[in-house]
């Protein structure tokens, strides 16, 4: 009996670290299935820093505190990485995201050459993608996917909203200083429809290298040269910044022509300062003090050193938050087994948020929300910081961007 015992208690006390093993790997694996990994990939230290970068990241992470997910049980953590504007860059990120880390989704994603490398990527995988910082309508159009959704703005809407208005007040012939790569081509094109469209011309354009020049004075002096009414900026970020900065120095328009930055964020006219950036006309879907409720998100989030968030920014907020309430409708578990269906439970939800209000996501994965004009103040009208844009007209959210029909995208309607 004595020797039974003792067996018995050797053999029990060997088995128990198996025991506790296994109970660890099963805890463990639970864990990671009732989790969701979210990436922010994004240009972190270059020319798309401010109106995306850490601001995104911040923003993203309110939307998890906004969506009251963990209190469900849910844990969601949060990845980022610098993509460096480089499309092979972003597409190892995301696919050591993916294969090693176990992301779920990605989100943000400016410079559209890494955002279509991304959409590929994503779409093998069948993960989710919720691009708010690319600006190429090709995400809704030839690259459609069904487990992306284009959440912010792009070039159809910018094309249509800023191109649109400065024909129509005289701005007949036009010269582009467009950036030389995908989101600058786009957004020359979807300009340059909108121009001939209403009766306008285009007598030029030139291609900047990007990344890599900071000395836009020959292809400003080009421009000039060439006597178009209106000089567009098919470029962001720095590039946007620099361009205008130049422009101001040779006094490019005070002969009457007209500068049009096509995709100017509320953090470009920051740097510039408003002696700088008064009169620009430009478009937005997002601005800090449009109405009570993007006040009342902007005080939330609070950025650091009293920065205001973009439109990007917001955007990142909103597609998350509206991922996060797809998660909790259907389960972490399907959210995670398939991208696909988790975009196409979003599509099926109507959105609504403080940054954009009410809104809805179109079959070909195009979020739909009205997009507004807005001309940037004299320093004299400005009655504080951060005091920037007059709203000069709104265009509603079924108009706002491309037709379903006209976009090529083979996605079902």
């Amino acid at each position: 009996m004595e020797n039974f015992d003792r067996r018995t208690i050797l053999a029990a006390l060997a088995a128990a670290p198996a025991i506790g093993t296994v109970m660890t790997t099963r805890s463990a694996r639970a864990q990671a299935a009732n989790t969701i990994k979210i990436g922010v990939l994004n240009d972190q230290s270059g020319l798309y820093r401010d109106l995306s970068g850490p601001g995104s990241t911040q923003c993203v992470r309110q939307a998890i505190v906004d969506s009251g997910i963990t209190a469900r049980g849910i844990t969601v953590e949060v990845l980022q990485a610098d993509h460096q504007n480089r499309p092979d860059v972003g597409s190892t990120v995301a696919r050591q995201w993916i294969d090693r880390d176990g992301v779920d989704i990605i989100v943000d994603v400016p410079s559209s050459g890494v955002a279509l490398a991304v959409n590929t990527l994503v779409r093998e995988r069948d993960k989710v993608y919720l691009n708010s910082g690319a600006a190429t309508s090709d995400l809704t159009g030839s690259a459609c996917a069904p487990t992306t959704i284009h959440w912010t703005y792009d070039t159809w809407m910018l094309a249509q909203s800023t191109g649109g208005a400065m024909v129509r007040a005289g701005g007949s012939s036009w010269f582009f200083i467009t950036a030389d790569y995908a989101f600058g081509h786009a957004l020359e094109r979807d300009t340059g429809a909108f121009v001939r469209s209403q009766g306008g011309s285009i007598i030029g354009s030139v291609r900047t290298p990007f990344p890599g020049t900071t000395d836009f004075s020959s292809f400003l002096q080009q421009a000039r040269r060439s006597g178009a009414k209106v000089i567009a900026l098919a470029n962001a970020g720095g590039d946007t910044s620099n361009s205008i900065k130049q422009a101001a120095e040779f006094r490019i328009t005070r002969g009457g022509t007209k500068l049009a930055g096509l995709l100017v964020f509320v953090t470009d006219v920051h740097a510039l300062g408003l002696a700088t950036a008064q009169g620009l006309v430009l478009s937005e879907t997002f601005y800090w003090d449009l109405n009570e409720r993007t006040r009342t998100f902007t005080q939330r989030v609070n950025l650091p050193d009293g920065m205001k968030p973009s439109m990007v920014q917001a955007g990142c907020y909103s597609s998350v938050l509206h991922y996060l309430k797809a998660v909790a409708d259907m389960g972490v578990p399907a959210a995670k087994a398939s991208g696909a269906a988790a975009v196409a439970r979003m599509k099926a939800m109507p959105t609504d948020d403080d940054c954009f209000g009410a809104g809805s996501i179109r079959s070909d994965g195009r979020k739909l929300h009205p997009c507004y004009l807005f001309e940037v103040k004299t320093p004299e009208e400005s009655k504080g910081a951060w005091d920037y844009y007059k709203l000069l007209g709104t265009t509603p959210a079924d108009q706002a961007f491309r037709p379903l029909a006209e976009g090529g995208c083979s996605l079902p309607a």
